[in-house]
């Protein structure tokens, strides 16, 4: 019998030892932030960003076997005509009645918002509550932020536009979030659709969506992304020549 105990408590004993190396992978997996720092000023890679839109990017990220780096196709872009490009500041909330608090998390926040980073909120499916509007635009604005994600609602929608402040949302309300959701963390990782965001990763926005750009491969994913470009020119070009398709796929043309 005495063997018998001491043989269960073995097997548990390894379990539980198994257990936490396999947890101790999956939080490094899951929770680890990459604070490596760019080859080039932040600005300056931003800015080159900004130049490239967001299929060619999603083009590159699929070379890298990254296929799931867009965010979902219901967000909205409220300015269109303006590409954005920022590093991540992540947000995460949920619908919440409760009040006391909130609001010193909320300042807490803000206070840590940084210049040329660009806010990712994860609102946890809210439907009822307005994550951003005119004070937090105005605020923004003012710390250098380059624009704002919200994969929920929007509200004071005039005031946004004055400000001309990108934003992307997935619906307008006129509903506050006090006494509505509750912000619960931020500045960790998040999950909108199928895109994990890390703080700190870059983010880019058009007319065609949202893609995230992992910190560690921005600078490769940036110089593929120019690349891609480049040989585009080329092929539009040889098309407004009249060049074949059987031609230009001969010269490394593709469609």
């Amino acid at each position: 019998m005495s063997q018998t105990k001491n043989l269960n408590a073995d097997i548990e004993a390894y379990k539980k030892e198994v257990g936490m190396m396999n947890l101790e992978k999956l939080i490094a997996a899951r929770e680890t932030i990459s604070t490596r720092e760019f080859p080039i000023p932040v600005k300056e890679i931003l800015a080159r960003y900004e130049q490239l839109y967001t299929g060619a990017i999603s083009d590159v990220l699929r070379e890298f076997a990254l296929l799931d780096q867009a965010l979902p196709g219901h967000l909205k872009p409220l300015r269109p005509e303006r590409t954005v490009a920022g590093l991540a500041f992540t947000v995460k909330s949920a619908p919440n009645v409760k009040i006391t608090g909130e609001m010193t998390f909320r300042t807490q926040m803000l206070t840590e918002l940084k210049g040329d980073t660009l806010v990712v909120w994860d609102t946890s499916g809210d439907e009822r509550a307005t994550l951003w509007g005119g004070v937090m635009t105005a605020t923004a604005v003012g710390l250098g932020v380059k624009g704002a994600i919200i994969d929920g609602g929007i509200r004071d929608t005039h005031q946004i536009l004055e400000k001309d402040f990108p934003v992307f949302y997935k619906h307008r309300i006129p509903n506050g979030s006090l006494g509505r959701c509750l912000i619960t963390h931020y500045q960790i990782p998040i999950k909108i659709g199928d895109a994990v965001i890390r703080p700190g990763d870059v983010v880019v926005g058009d007319i065609d969506g949202v893609v995230v750009v992992p910190r560690d491969l921005a600078m490769d994913v940036l110089l593929r992304a120019e690349e891609m470009k480049s040989n585009e020119k080329k092929i539009f070009s040889w098309v407004a020549e009249g060049q074949t398709i059987h031609q230009i796929s001969e010269k490394g043309g593709y469609f």
